[in-house]
């Protein structure tokens, strides 16, 4: 129960963080400028690597827990627990925000700005480049140690910096769905479920073919 609570808690502060930037860069005509909002998703995820990590691992991303237990580092039998416990910590998130911005309609919704099978394939690209850092940077499913919450906040802001005005950098369904369902903006929902989960499970046999086979693996 505590590793679920630190995934809700964590995954319900970078969303009300990542998208809170969105929101209040539309209410406040820019303020915040899109290199803010980009800065501000990699800083809440390197915090919660930091905070959480030694608890739950700080996945805070249902693709990054499926594509753990692909890589033999995590156990299928927590990761429902786990995605549960994200996707709830986002709603909440989301439901903070409609109460604090009722005027605001997309709450940090991501949605392609073009083609949708261009956002589709960006996301699933920069998935599958996130979840190599958190691979190469990780021990087992634990994202916590000296570096490893500085790459892995460092490569979100960066994906974010330069493909968020095309798809939104999203690179995580549970962050996704939860402005979605609260704003009740789901046109395009399943780019964002999809795509990144394909592009985690792409980073695993990348992985393995860099670094060799996995070493039988230490679940938390």
């Amino acid at each position: 129960m505590n590793r679920w609570l630190a995934e809700y808690l964590g995954t319900l502060a970078l969303v009300f963080a990542g998208t809170g930037a969105i929101v209040v860069n539309q209410e406040t005509h820019g303020a915040i400028t899109h290199p803010g909002i980009a800065l501000t998703f990699g800083l809440i995820v390197l915090a919660m690597i930091y905070t959480l990590g030694d608890v739950s691992g700080a996945h805070l991303n249902p693709a990054v827990s499926t594509a753990f237990a692909a890589a033999g580092r995590f156990p299928w039998r927590d990761v429902p627990g786990y995605i549960a416990a994200q996707t709830a910590g986002a709603v909440t998130a989301s439901a903070l925000l409609r109460v604090l911005f009722p005027s605001n309609a997309l709450l940090g919704t991501t949605l392609p700005a073009g083609a949708a099978h261009q956002s589709f394939l960006l996301e699933l690209i920069l998935t599958a480049l996130l979840m190599l850092v958190i691979l190469g940077v990780s021990t087992g499913s634990r994202e916590k140690g000296i570096t490893a919450g500085i790459a892995i906040g460092a490569v979100i802001a960066l994906e974010a910096m330069f493909a968020g005005p095309i798809c939104g950098a999203s690179m995580n369904p549970a962050r996704s769905l939860g402005p979605a369902l609260v704003s009740g903006h789901r046109e395009n929902l399943w780019i964002y479920l999809v795509a990144p989960v394909l592009g985690a499970l792409l980073a695993v046999p990348a992985n393995r073919a860099v670094r060799g086979a996995e070493p039988h693996s230490h679940h938390p």
